[in-house]
């Protein structure tokens, strides 16, 4: 990781969530923000990889309203 600024925030989180990241970073032998970090790093590459973007979906909506019945016919 690189040594970036850091800023620092309060949140709240379940006790089992902070202690399962607790235990990982115990594991690992690496420090408990280092852990949570790379958990929150990871989470927003799922988030912006995963989720469709709006004209995207804009576009497949208009597709299925159009072709509805072409797409009913091919599921056959």
């Amino acid at each position: 990781m690189s040594t970036t600024a850091r800023e620092k925030f309060s949140s709240q989180a379940a006790p089992e969530v902070l202690a399962a990241l607790r235990q990982i970073a115990e594991t690992q032998g690496r420090q408990f923000q280092s852990v949570l970090d790379e958990a929150l790093r990871e989470y927003i590459d799922r988030q912006q990889k995963e989720r469709p973007r709006r004209h995207v979906m804009t576009a497949f909506a208009s597709s299925l309203d159009e072709f509805d019945s072409l797409y009913r016919k091919l599921a056959k």
